[in-house]
């Protein structure tokens, strides 16, 4: 009988283990390898033809209260390359009760969709589409600068492939040489992250688009509940689901400093972990294969399982592996068990110095990945009992 349990709680154990190894290390490797296989077979076939045509972008800034980027941003978009008579831009900032408007109107003649009641970012994404007529729009946030060929390397995308429906561009967090655990961490997550995205898109489709830089076909845009958490996410998901791809490309990047604290940090991933959850509840057709193939694969490998199976499987795993030291003689149990605690101790070293300037970034890996995984349980916990805000929570960050 003892030999059975240890049995089960051995595959258990090792079925997490894989579960984490699948989500972090070997799904990237898989579509590495794919990648390159593709690239083999389709050598010369497809090379990419530049379309002279130059449709109008207008880019919609989403904003509350913030006055203190207005200046940097109003420059950042008049820097942008790209021809001024097919470039509009449009700011919405719905329940901004500091000078943003103020400066945006009386000092840069900005065109401002404004309310005074703050009814939160999709409902203000939503009727900004009422004031739009370009074929291509691409949101940005107002704390955020975009480089200057950004909305030129976008509509590339769409000249190249007349099925791509959606165009994320990549999120940069700008690092200083000796960093705090915020925007240390945040910086090598969003790094990790381009990676997998660049591959995805090379495949065919990436599956996410992050808020800060993305942009959508007007007449792929639908209006989506006012309750969203996450509109950068169901809104590129939502292109997917009529029949379009969503390219990535890291030619078009918006960049910004980390969030000044872990508090920060930490309130935005639980927000976002209450966002996915609501997104797979509201979208479980995503999840059949039949219907969405190889993009199927994608939402459950690159987010499903981070937002499920791989935050439980922490905790079982080291429950399933101070069982089997204590009750059973397994001497490759202690190496694991070893190997877990050592893990743990960078966690808390990690926690102990996360406010600490520090040059080697990498000892907030741990903690980081850690931290991420019990915002899923935060996250969760919001979504359950509807305590997540769709209004503007705004993140402090430090100013570029």
């Amino acid at each position: 009988m003892h030999q059975n349990y240890l049995k089960i709680i051995e595959i258990l154990f090792w079925i997490f283990i894989i579960i984490i190894f699948y989500t972090y290390i070997i799904y990237p490797i898989i579509l590495f390898i794919l990648n390159k296989f593709k690239k083999l077979f389709t050598k010369n076939k497809n090379k990419i033809k530049y379309s002279p045509y130059i449709p109008e972008v207008t880019i919609v800034i989403l904003a509350y209260n913030e006055e203190k980027f207005i200046d940097k941003k109003v420059k950042n978009c008049l820097e942008l390359i790209y021809p001024t008579d097919k470039l509009k831009i449009l700011w919405v900032t719905d329940g901004s009760n500091d000078n943003t408007n103020n400066l945006l109107i009386n000092k840069y003649k900005q065109r401002v969709l404004y309310e005074p009641e703050r009814k939160g970012k999709v409902n203000a994404m939503n009727r900004s589409i009422n004031y739009i007529d370009s074929p291509i729009i691409v949101f940005t946030d107002a704390n955020t600068e975009l480089n200057k060929t950004a909305i030129i390397k976008i509509v590339e995308q769409y000249n190249n492939d007349s099925t791509t429906g959606c165009v994320a561009g990549e999120k940069r967090i700008l690092v200083e040489e000796i960093e705090t655990a915020s925007a240390a961490g945040e910086g090598i997550y969003w790094k990790y992250e381009s990676l997998i995205k660049k591959f995805e898109s090379e495949l065919g489709s990436t599956i996410a688009a992050a808020g800060e830089l993305f942009s959508i076909k007007k007449d792929l845009y639908t209006n989506i509940p006012d309750d969203t958490i996450l509109d950068d996410f169901v809104l590129s998901l939502n292109v997917i689901k009529k029949g379009y791809k969503i390219k990535y490309t890291p030619d078009a990047y918006s960049y910004e400093k980390g969030s000044e604290t872990i508090v920060d940090e930490f309130k935005r991933k639980s927000r976002i972990a209450a966002g996915s959850f609501q997104t797979l509840f509201r979208m479980p057709e995503l999840l059949n294969f039949f219907k969405y193939g190889f993009i199927s694969i994608e939402y459950i490998s690159h987010k499903v399982l981070r937002w499920t199976l791989v935050p439980l499987s922490f905790p079982i795993i080291l429950i399933c592996n101070i069982f089997i030291v204590v009750f059973f003689y397994k001497p490759i149990f202690y190496y694991l068990l070893f190997l877990q605690i050592v893990f743990y101790i960078l966690c808390i070293i990690g926690f102990l110095f996360k406010n600490k300037k520090i040059k080697f970034k990498l000892l907030f890996v741990p903690f980081y990945i850690l931290m991420m995984n019990y915002a899923m349980y935060i996250g969760f916990y919001k979504f359950i009992k509807k305590k997540q805000t769709v209004l503007w929570e705004k993140v402090n960050r430090k100013e570029l």
